[in-house]
């Protein structure tokens, strides 16, 4: 029988950039709707927050994303893993690009000017931990069994 090479997935629900966008989105729509006031005008030290937070955000993802692709496997969970990366950020944190994305959606957050979607991050991050950060993780333990679990053990899933 011949095996699906689709099936070589962690079967997440979305793709993770997405997930955050549609929270954001959602987030700054509802802002939108209600005319929900600014976090305190739009004032010089939210702006410095947003640059900073993004510019660590993407500089985080770019990191991490590099590595994947230094090691040959693919940095989206659509596809299959083919290697354990575990140097770099990674040695701090099994998720850092999800980190990468939260800390970017964060700066976007304070530069859109949207509280609300600032404050839909954590119910995104549980979106997030549940359908794609669980799945991956079952995913990678039957493809690279040993050497994954080891490194269960050794990092955590966030920081």
């Amino acid at each position: 029988m011949k095996e699906n090479p689709q099936k070589d997935t962690a079967g997440v629900i979305a793709p993770p950039p997405f997930i955050f966008a549609i929270f954001l989105a959602v987030g700054w729509g509802i802002d939108q709707a209600l005319g929900a006031g600014p976090i305190a005008g739009q004032a010089m030290w939210q702006k410095v927050v947003a640059v900073a937070l993004i510019a660590a955000g993407l500089g985080i993802e770019m990191w991490a994303a590099g590595l994947f692709h230094r090691a040959g496997t693919a940095a989206m969970p659509q596809k299959p893993s083919t290697a354990l990366v575990t140097d770099g950020p990674f040695r701090f944190s099994r998720n850092p690009m999800y980190l990468g994305f939260a800390l970017t959606y964060l700066g976007l957050g304070f530069g859109l000017n949207t509280p609300i979607g600032i404050g839909l991050l954590l119910p995104c991050m549980i979106v997030v931990t549940w359908g794609v950060v669980l799945r991956e993780e079952r995913y990678l333990e039957a493809k690279f069994g040993q050497p994954y679990r080891d490194y269960k053990a050794r990092v955590r899933r966030w920081l």
